[in-house]
């Protein structure tokens, strides 16, 4: 178990980042989706849960274990679910819209939880990709050909007085990921590489689409 000052320090070659926030990312996602009401919902109430408690498990015993590969390929696997399971239910809640055969107060419930979980699966993806994943960031020590550029990468007493080389851990990807569906652009940190641009625009695509069901219910209440 991790203190709370692991979730600030920076990533070295001899102080891996701790994985235990993107755990609780994940497990908070797949809890967010179990809240959504049945209409929203692919299968039964428990069969996302069970999916992402089930890979999410076999992560961190490949990751305990050393087995590298094996824990990339369980955590884009895990995420793409996410992903999946979210778009999904978004497409159900925008069926749902014209139909009115569902109450205001579910709906809008519903498109705040897709939003809050839209930040997460964002968050967990920026994590998986940028400079190879976490596995590659914790061998090279040092954040300095990655996809954005952080602005502690510009600060230049960082070199004057020798601290270790600074490299992201998940709580600045998920800032950068809230504020890419808050403000549907990146803010702090620009972005530079495609890839990133491109699930950038897929993220503020939905962010602006479940705003637009919040902002459309709440004029039809009034």
């Amino acid at each position: 178990m991790h203190d709370q000052s692991a979730m600030s320090e920076p990533a070295t070659a001899d102080a891996p980042e701790p994985r235990w926030p993107a755990v609780i990312a994940v497990l908070a996602a797949g809890g967010l989706y179990a809240a959504l009401p049945g209409f929203l919902s692919v299968g039964p109430h428990w069969l996302v849960p069970a999916i992402v408690c089930g890979l999410a498990a076999a992560s961190i015993v490949t990751y305990h274990r050393g087995i590298h590969t094996a824990n990339v390929v369980l955590g884009h696997l895990l995420t793409a679910a996410l992903t999946g399971f979210m778009l999904w239910s978004l497409v159900l809640l925008v069926r749902a819209l014209p139909a009115h055969k569902e109450q205001p107060v579910p709906l809008l419930r519903s498109a705040a939880l897709l939003w809050v979980t839209n930040v997460l699966v964002f968050a967990l993806w920026y994590w998986r990709l940028d400079a190879g994943g976490p596995h590659a960031r914790d061998r090279v020590p040092g954040y300095t050909t990655g996809a954005f550029l952080f602005p502690q990468m510009t600060l230049k007493h960082q070199s004057e007085r020798r601290a270790p080389p600074w490299s992201p851990t998940f709580i600045d990807y998920l800032f950068i990921s809230f504020n890419t569906s808050t403000a549907l652009s990146p803010t702090d940190a620009p972005v530079l590489s495609r890839w990133a641009k491109i699930l950038m625009m897929i993220q503020a695509s939905i962010s602006l689409t479940v705003v637009v069901i919040l902002a459309g219910r709440a004029v039809n209440i009034l």
